[in-house]
């Protein structure tokens, strides 16, 4: 399946938008419309790029396929609920509890968006929430950013990694 930038993607992008993680961040500028999904995440491969980050941009309207494209009519990517960031999935919510995976998903732009409104301050911390890689590194990081933004501001976070 080939796919291409949109201009929400686009805009996103060159706004530095906490929706994308550094390393989707990196692989966004591969999808040319050109390139198949296999041959960008061959590329990637070694920043650990996964389909479930490609499935996040196609969520986020980010990235979308090129029209005519073999691959969508034959379905070989369908985007699932479970696989969605929680503000993306269907309005009922699920019966079970939400994976680490998707709370990371869901925790990841909160703890940026945190980070970053500190400035300079917070620059090292802000680099560390950008290259956790996980649930259980961003949740290690949850008491430094407590500290350093506050109880009351880190409610979102907190809710988002332990709710």
């Amino acid at each position: 399946m080939r796919l291409y930038k949109t201009e929400l993607g686009q805009s996103a992008f060159k706004e530095r938008s906490p929706l994308f993680s550094a390393r989707q961040r990196s692989t966004f500028i591969l999808f040319d419309g050109k390139k198949t999904v296999a041959e960008v995440l061959a590329a990637t491969a070694g920043m650990g790029m996964s389909q479930f980050d490609i499935d996040h941009l196609l969520a986020m309207g980010f990235l979308a396929q090129q029209p005519g494209d073999v691959a969508a009519v034959t379905g070989s990517m369908p985007l699932q609920a479970e696989s969605m960031p929680a503000t993306l999935a269907a309005a009922d919510p699920p019966a079970a509890p939400r994976s680490e995976q998707q709370r990371y998903f869901d925790a990841k732009p909160v703890a940026t968006q945190l980070t970053a409104s500190l400035g300079l301050r917070g620059f090292m911390l802000n680099l560390a929430v950008e290259s956790a890689a996980g649930y259980a590194e961003l949740l290690k990081l949850l008491p430094k950013i407590q500290d350093a933004v506050g109880a009351k501001a880190s409610r979102k976070l907190e809710r988002a990694l332990l709710d």
